[in-house]
């Protein structure tokens, strides 16, 4: 079943407000008309576009004459080769001295921090990093929450050139050492604890536990955060963060510039398959591709206030640390979304002028669910847009924004993904906001559809690739030499061409509809079916608090077809009887096909996901059909899945 559009949009632009935008500025200073023509400009000529790109938003650094190098060869292109530039130096540049960051930790921790006290700080760390032998190309490994600590350490790190990688504290002991154990970081800065739902959970132990298992490391940091004097005797050689004292307290920061393509960020895929592949990215193109996104997507200017709820194990936090480079304050958050009371993000946005608020489909689900009104409750007058991610967000969800949240907004529905640390796909402040559709394709991204046989489609599902260079294309996998793995990730599928993995479907608007990842994907009788697609009707049930969707191979040994099993997780008090089941089965029959309606519907206590917040088809599959899931250690609740383990229901 095909995306059907809606005869209006949920929301236009106001045309005199979209001309003050940034992406209208740019626009203008182009010569483009529309934003269809420069999208096709800037994939034409993606020179021409990258270079402007520099200029409009005053990069600081040595652009270089030459642009692109190798523009046919998919990996293989070269983007400012010529360049010298440094990414930390471009988020502290000096100006005016307005706030650098606002730190909430749940209704426990409040903190700011002017610019110039966020760059006496990151001089102060990097004088120990120097100290503690950092330098270009060493790693610093961040087990850290979203703390300003956390990205005092990173600037710190990535000034001097070195390479700077996180996870966050709600991971086990085994997940970090998958994920740092490869890297051999020299410096693992820790924490003592972090709050969760106002209950603290302490960490010094796993600190201990993880310091002692990487040999690469010669100097550890605990931040102190749920006590002032935390007790690091478990941990060799710990060094406490505020006994950090800066050999020279005048010292400016040491911006050493790389080249572009200098490594930048150590990323991770999800690990629900095998060991984490670690992702490269590189200074420049992470510098570009944000300063694109925040600045003419998002329009963030000097002085907006940027939020993003995440988590350091998650790409979005590397993304919101880049508006310090477009002027913006970062409003940083840690804990659970529905702390105290279950408002406190919006409790934030309305306290603290909020411009732009990101978070979760999930989020707005869950919101929605619990039938929050924050239009009503909170004033959110300074809010212009609201970024969502990690999975599509169904039809409802837009609905409830415009109709509970705000009227006026910017709903940017974005995609993309830790291996490019950016979006193929996001928001545009100059385009209407359709309902279920993601607005456009980012400038510069030659994104497009194609079907089974490598063809490009319109308004057909089919893979989500891009046939062009762009420079946040990783710069390689951290122990892959000659590119191979590489290669197999993304390139194996339609040769010269980005495979990024997800089930969508280019809309007569030139939008997109994300339908779930391609290896999720449902194949009854031959036909493909997105797991989004099923999410989104049986999740409007009020009995249903989330689902799951697999396809089981059936008959049982065969791998020729497949029967859909629908999990539930149901709401407090209901029960999974015949009537809720074929309540759910004619809520899918009536709203999509009949090759969408599952053969067995199954009651399960909870659902099992990423440390970012993604359900884990994949690795629920691998459990129904008695095969290894390869690393728990991915999960955020890994008991979750013994649930799924040998269901009678299943086995007839």
């Amino acid at each position: 079943m095909s995306y059907t559009p809606d005869a209006a949009p949920l929301w236009r632009p106001n045309p005199a407000t979209a001309a003050t935008t940034r992406m209208a500025a740019f626009l203008r200073e182009q010569g483009q008309g529309d934003y269809a023509a420069c999208w096709q400009w800037s994939v034409d000529e993606p020179e021409a576009f990258w270079s402007r790109l520099w200029d409009f938003c005053g990069v600081v650094g040595e652009k270089g004459q030459k642009i692109l190098v190798d523009r046919d060869k998919m990996p293989g292109a070269r983007w400012f080769p010529e360049a010298r530039l440094n990414y930390a130096e471009n988020l502290l540049r000096s100006g005016e001295d307005g706030e650098a960051l606002v730190f909430r930790g749940e209704d426990k921790v409040r903190r700011r921090l002017l610019r110039s006290e966020l760059r006496r700080e990151v001089a102060r760390f990097q004088q120990f990093l120097i100290t503690a032998g950092v330098g270009p190309g060493d790693r610093v490994a961040g087990y850290l929450p979203n703390l300003p600590e956390t990205l005092i350490a990173m600037l710190a790190t990535t000034a001097l050139g070195a390479i700077w990688s996180s996870a966050s504290p709600d991971f086990g002991v085994q997940g970090v050492l998958d994920r740092f154990g490869q890297i051999e970081p020299k410096v693992l800065i820790t924490v003592d604890g972090y709050w969760y739902n106002g209950k603290a959970v302490d960490c010094l132990q796993k600190n201990a536990e993880v310091a002692a298992r990487l040999p690469s490391v010669s100097r550890t940091v605990v931040v102190p955060y749920l006590s002032a004097s935390p007790d690091m005797g478990g941990i060799p050689g710990a060094i406490d963060w505020n006994a950090i004292v800066a050999v020279d307290p005048q010292k400016a920061v040491i911006f050493n510039r790389v080249a572009f393509d200098h490594p930048l960020f150590i990323l991770y895929s999800s690990g629900t398959t095998g060991v984490p592949k670690c992702i490269v990215h590189g200074h420049g193109g992470v510098l570009l591709q944000h300063l694109k996104e925040h600045q003419l997507h998002s329009d963030v200017r000097p002085g907006d206030r940027l939020f993003y709820f995440t988590t350091c194990g998650w790409m979005m936090w590397n993304w919101l640390a880049s508006g310090l480079a477009s002027g913006a304050t970062l409003l940083l958050y840690d804990g659970s979304p529905f702390a105290a009371g279950g408002t406190i993000l919006f409790d934030y946005a309305a306290e603290e002028g909020m411009t732009h608020f990101g978070t979760s489909a999930k989020f707005i689900d869950a919101a929605a669910k619990q039938g929050l009104t924050p239009g009503k409750t909170h004033d959110l007058r300074s809010l212009r847009a609201l970024f969502s991610t990690g999975s599509p967000l169904s039809p409802e969800g837009f609905e409830w924004v415009y109709r509970e949240l705000k009227a006026d907004i910017l709903l940017a529905s974005i995609s993309g993904g830790t291996d490019i640390v950016s979006c193929f796909v996001l928001g545009n402040p100059l385009l209407p906001v359709w309902r279920g559709e993601i607005q456009c394709r980012g400038l510069g991204m030659a994104v497009d559809v194609l079907d089974e046989d490598g063809r490009p489609v319109r308004c057909q599902k089919g893979e989500l690739v891009c046939t062009r260079p762009f420079p946040a294309m990783p710069v390689g996998f951290w122990n892959d030499p000659d590119g191979s793995k590489y290669r197999a990730a993304y390139f194996e599928r339609f040769p010269n061409i980005w495979c990024h993995g997800d089930f969508s479907e280019l809309t007569a608007h030139d939008g997109m509809v994300i339908y779930g990842r391609s290896d999720a994907t449902l194949n009854p009788g031959g036909v493909r079916i997105g797991t989004a697609e099923i999410y989104r009707q049986v999740e409007q049930l009020p009995e249903i608090t989330e689902a799951l969707v697999i396809g089981q191979d059936w008959p049982p040994g065969r791998n020729d077809d497949v029967r859909v099993v629908l999990f539930v997780k149901l709401a407090a008090g209901m029960v999974l009887d015949a009537g809720l089941i074929e309540r759910i089965k004619k809520q899918i029959r009536d709203n999509t096909t009949p090759r969408h309606v599952p053969a067995k519907v199954v009651q399960v206590q909870d659902i099992p996901r990423t440390k970012s917040g993604k359900i884990v088809e994949l690795a629920v599959r691998n459990v129904v059909h008695a095969r290894p899931v390869k690393n728990v250690e991915a999960l955020a609740n890994p008991e979750a899945l013994a649930d799924f383990r040998d269901r009678p229901e299943l086995a007839d």
